[in-house]
């Protein structure tokens, strides 16, 4: 169990992305008295510093214990170290490894109690794959390593959240994946996490997978013989939860205020949505971790990273999200 005074974790991502300056320029905005330790390497976070004009001194830490926080001092537990700093928007074996690195550890920390929560900065699919690191994304490297049975991606803004039914595969593998289970373990996913978010009676909109939600078995049986007995058991569990909804407008009938959160069955079905809002207002968060998990909603930029150009709102509503998060948590065990 964490307390208050544990420090939140910002994993740097990947080096040869946006990260490391979105890190230092989100750093800018928050009170330095508020306890953020940057979990990679320090030297790339010192060219960040560079990068953006910041004003802060990088200091190099080798333990969590040794963080004092004081003014003008970002404080970067080293995860890696890289002899020659690597080339701005290079996929790379070194960075994915670099960028691993950072997020195992992270997970360590939080399962020890050693910090309050984690928000990563963006990671390159290519890279952990040319540095023989096989998961396909954030969620799943936590998920695993952070020993949770079952996790769902919700990515939200202001206006719309949702929670996936299945994250990072094929189409054809979505569509195989989207079980019954699946559909519960998302419905009851997203209850708790609108829960910790602050809907005390989350109104959960379950989208169908095909087209006008099958239009009554015209157009694939899926949500007759699965989705809507999902939705049924979700119910008499005292979740409210309705659908299974037209994919193509669920969505705006949510931003419309009829839905708190919406379950999507696929990757780009949620996504697309919010996204197009702008990558800016969105944020990513992982439900069903035994600690708290966010990420900003964008990638790693290689065409304008090192440019210190690179915008981070996102990175802080992430910090914000994480925030208002750890303090549910430790609302609900006292």
């Amino acid at each position: 169990m964490t307390n208050r005074t544990n420090p939140l974790a910002l994993t740097m991502g990947d080096p040869a992305g946006i990260g490391p300056e979105i890190i230092i320029k989100a750093l800018s905005h928050v009170p330095e008295s508020e306890p953020l330790l940057v979990l990679g390497c320090p030297k790339v976070m010192e060219r960040a510093a560079r990068i953006t004009g910041s004003e802060r001194q990088v200091k190099a830490i080798e333990q969590v214990e040794e963080a004092s926080f004081e003014p003008g001092q970002i404080e970067v537990l080293q995860t890696s170290t890289f002899n020659t700093l690597p080339t701005f928007g290079k996929v790379s074996a070194e960075c994915g490894q670099a960028a691993f690195d950072a997020i195992k550890t992270a997970i360590q920390l939080a399962a020890n109690g050693a910090i309050s929560g984690i928000v990563t900065a963006p990671i390159h699919k290519e890279a952990l794959s040319r540095a023989g690191i096989s998961y396909p994304g954030h969620t799943e490297i936590l998920a695993d390593l952070g020993g949770a049975e079952r996790v769902a991606m919700m990515l939200g803004n202001d206006e719309i959240r949702t929670v996936l039914v299945t994250i990072h595969c094929s189409l054809l593998n979505a569509i195989k994946g989207a079980d019954f289970d699946a559909q519960m373990a998302a419905i009851r996913l997203a209850h708790d996490g609108a829960k910790a978010l602050g809907y005390d009676h989350p109104r959960i909109a379950v989208a169908g997978l095909n087209p006008h939600a099958g239009e009554s078995g015209l157009f694939g049986r899926e949500e007759i013989d699965i989705i809507a007995p999902a939705i049924e058991t979700a119910k008499k569990e005292g979740i409210n939860a309705s659908g299974p909804w037209p994919g193509d407008t669920v969505f705006m009938m949510a931003r419309q205020g009829q839905f708190d959160i919406v379950v999507a069955q696929y990757h780009d079905q949620g996504l697309i949505p919010v996204k197009y809002m702008g990558l800016e207002k969105g944020v990513n968060i992982t439900l069903g971790l035994p600690f708290v998990r966010t990420s900003p909603d964008h990638g790693t930029a290689f065409d304008i990273a090192g440019q210190g150009s690179a915008d981070a709102a996102s990175l802080l509503t992430a910090i914000g999200y994480a925030r208002q998060l750890i303090a549910a948590r430790q609302k609900g065990t006292n």
